[in-house]
């Protein structure tokens, strides 16, 4: 293997108890070079059609980044996949943190598992080799006593374990898994998968650093000193090191499009109580970080004392569960919302799905579709913040109205009936970020042609470039995209979001944070170029960077249309067409017919069958990748 990656891959037989490294040629891994591609490629390699998701069947991958442990800011990102048991296509994760690159520094790039242990177990992983050890005694435990246990048991302070929950062990669809207590790959259910394998936790510890294996180590040393300066003069750095991700509640509230009560509604009259002003005067304690990240975006909340008292070895909420526990539950109390994210933390659960099913289940409710007798007694309303918190439990233990919500939106509306799907609101089973497209229209094409269902990292946002005047638009020039309104739908919208989700999803391939490169943060677009080039030593430039993008999409909704998905899956709910009631965006919903249009050209730009949404032979052969198309035609 050349430079910048070891080419080991790690794979696991659970079911026989084996463990054996295989390497990837140099060719390979230039065609998927870590992270999100490398795992898509594995998966369709690997995993039979029609596998179900919580079989012992089913394959999970792990992937480094190509950059993953980089000395750089935000090049800490690793990405789980498997076929999802929330959608049932194709299932992804990203996280941060420390355990990717103490993998890589391990000298591992990918883990492949497969099979079910007949026991609990954990994985060990070091240097010296690797091993599966008893975990019977770490089930059902918090993950802050099953880290320190692991710890413990193999005589290692610094070893990084990444681990399920209760969640993951009762295989709730959304579950999620977490390492060092507060870095999450939240979305798709992966946690789950881990649990249906009797895997409990993966514990690594690695002594390579990456300069060693990076073909000229002095530009990335450089560059990682010199974005530890340049973060407070940037703007959108600075401002998420100064506030993190809460500073979005006022910002989105005061656009009118804050999700709140379920989407039915786009500003939420609690926000005083709930937003980053009052979260710094009463809950902030500290700022963490992920590896070697100059940004520090992660808060770190405590409630000393009280019926929502919280300890900050769970971190603190971020936006998405600020806002999915607050006004999209209709709660105004922050002490309970901090409440809600460490209980979801503890059961290691995706804190957007949980609170839009908590959200889904409390317009059920108030609709006189489910009453106190199938909650348990549950007062079950928006902005019942202790009804909320017994739900998660409920969840994560899937026990009474909680076994059905464990499912999602999707499957619990199904069993309700009598019109409960109108409230279900979800793209392909995955229910929707906090980010309403009714204000940003690009964001909605992410979350109907995203591969994992709804999700709002496909594409960085349209508001970076409504103003062509921006830090964001004008960081963003190399990538060629256009200054255009963020309710504009079209074909110049759609090449917009196809450049866009190319390189997001080259930045998920490298390892790189969504907070690091430009336009969203600090990172010039060259810069990542000649970091690439420096790790490998490749002839390497941004136009292979976007086809690396591009071709790891390519392989991803080609593992869905594999799973039986078409353009009908491509779709918004339908409230999301509705307009807003109140508020500076009263009166605005989406255009269906403008939305279904530009879906359309959407494909036509990315050389996708209009009539089946699946990629053409043609494209796949300009891609290097027309083994794909033998899979698809089958």
């Amino acid at each position: 293997m050349g430079y910048g990656s070891s080419g080991r891959i790690l794979r696991v037989d659970l079911t026989r108890g084996e463990c054996a490294f295989d390497s990837i040629d140099d060719d390979t891994y230039r065609l998927y070079p870590g992270g999100k591609a490398l795992a898509a490629y594995l998966l369709l390699r690997e995993l039979p059609a029609g596998v179900d998701p919580l079989s012992p069947d089913n394959v999970l991958v792990f992937a480094c980044g190509l950059l993953t442990g980089a000395p750089i800011s935000t090049a800490s990102r690793f990405t789980v996949a498997a076929r999802s048991p929330l959608t049932g296509a194709y299932g992804e994760s990203e996280a941060g943190g420390y355990w990717g690159p103490e993998l890589k520094m391990a000298g591992v790039e990918a883990i492949v598992v497969k099979g079910r242990a007949p026991e609990p177990v954990y994985l060990s992983i070091d240097e010296s080799g690797v091993a599966l050890r008893p975990a019977a005694h770490l089930w059902g435990r918090d993950p802050q006593e099953v880290q320190q246990d692991i710890r413990a048991e193999l005589g290692d302070k610094f070893v990084r374990v990444l681990q399920i929950g209760r969640g993951g062990e009762r295989m709730v669809r959304y579950a999620a898994l977490t390492n060092e207590l507060t870095h999450f790959n939240g979305r798709a259910g992966m946690g789950a998968v881990l649990g249906s394998k009797n895997l409990k936790a993966i514990a690594v510890r690695g002594k390579t650093r990456y300069v060693k294996q990076a073909h000229e180590p002095r530009p990335i040393n450089d560059l990682g000193a010199q974005l530890g300066r340049r973060v407070k003069d940037q703007p959108q750095a600075w401002d998420l090191q100064l506030k993190g991700t809460p500073s979005l509640m006022e910002v989105l509230n005061a656009a009118g499009m804050l999700p709140t009560r379920n989407f039915r509604e786009g500003v939420f009259e609690g926000i005083d109580k709930i937003c980053w002003s009052a979260y710094e005067r009463d809950i902030l304690v500290d700022r963490g970080t992920c590896y070697s990240c100059a940004i520090k975006c992660k808060r770190e909340v405590e409630v000393k004392d009280g019926p929502y008292a919280t300890q900050r070895a769970y971190g603190g909420p971020e936006y998405e569960t600020l806002q999915g526990f607050g006004g999209y539950c209709g709660v105004d109390n922050l002490q309970a919302i901090a409440k809600a994210n460490e209980l979801c933390n503890r059961h290691v659960l995706d804190t957007i799905s949980t609170a839009s099913t908590i959200a889904f289940a409390m317009e059920c409710f108030e609709a006189g579709l489910i009453g106190p007798e199938d909650t348990g007694g549950l007062d079950l309303r928006f902005g019942n913040a202790d009804a909320m918190l017994a739900a998660i439990d409920l969840i994560a233990r899937r026990e009474g109205i909680g076994d059905l919500l464990s499912h999602g939106t999707r499957h619990a509306a199904a069993v309700i009936g009598r019109g409960a799907e109108r409230f279900a609101i979800h793209v392909k089973g995955q229910e929707l970020p906090m980010h309403d497209p009714r204000g940003k229209v690009g964001v909605g094409l992410g979350y109907a042609v995203g591969e994992v269902g709804a999700d709002h990292l496909y594409a960085m946002h349209d508001t970076l470039f409504a103003n062509p005047e921006s830090v964001g638009f004008k960081a963003a020039q190399p990538l060629g995209v256009e200054s255009l309104s963020v309710y504009e739908l079209g074909e110049r919208k759609a090449r917009n979001y196809a450049i866009l989700e190319n390189w997001t999803s080259f930045g998920k391939v490298v390892g790189l944070c969504f907070f690091g490169p430009a336009p969203r943060s600090f990172i010039r677009i060259d810069e990542v170029v000649s970091t690439v080039r420096a790790a490998t030593g490749w002839d390497f430039s941004l136009e292979e960077a976007l086809r690396i993008g591009e071709r790891a999409t390519n392989l991803a909704r080609a593992f869905n249309v594999r799973c039986g998905l078409g353009p009908d899956a491509d779709r918004l709910p339908d409230r999301l067409f509705e307009p807003l009631p109140a508020g500076p965006m009263a009166g605005i919903g989406i255009s269906r017919p403008d939305f279904e249009a530009t879906v359309q050209a959407l494909y036509r730009l990315k050389g996708w069958n209009p009539a089946t949404a699946a990629p053409t032979r043609e494209r796949l052969r300009a891609l290097d990748v027309e083994w794909v198309a033998e899979l698809i035609e089958a």
